[in-house]
């Protein structure tokens, strides 16, 4: 049940933004190994001369991938896996040719199981409602 937030500037087309949702959600379900139905993307755009790197303006394209994941799902390597995964979809689709700015961002948010949940329902009381 993943929740990924992505920050990016400059705006993108509506078509692309549905090719980095299906994108990320790809590699969410690959790389972590997480259920496509209960991932959800959600894509914040901001306008160029919002966005600043050192103090200044980016001159780059630039983002900020989030990534809410319940604790202890997943090995230090699958993190480090996804994150280097989704850092070169973001560059590739955001980038083409150039570089994504360097200070670009991907990290991964481990939540207690008890703190969230999807449908009204915790992550913790789903794991204890399994049976045994």
């Amino acid at each position: 049940m993943p929740t990924l937030i992505l920050t990016l500037t400059p705006p993108q087309t509506p078509d692309r933004c549905q090719a980095l949702a299906r994108a990320l959600t790809d590699l969410t379900v690959q790389r972590l190994g997480k259920r496509r139905e209960v991932t959800a993307v959600a894509i914040n755009q901001l306008p160029s001369g919002q966005w600043h790197i050192g103090g200044e303006p980016a001159a780059q394209p630039t983002a900020l991938l989030e990534i809410s994941i319940t604790e202890g799902t997943n090995t230090p390597q699958e993190k480090a896996a996804f994150i280097a995964a989704a850092f070169a979809e973001l560059a590739q689709q955001l980038a083409p040719g150039a570089a994504l700015a360097r200070a670009s961002y991907v990290v991964v948010r481990e939540l207690p199981a008890q703190d969230w949940g999807y449908g009204g329902v915790t992550q913790l009381a789903r794991r204890q409602a399994l049976p045994v």
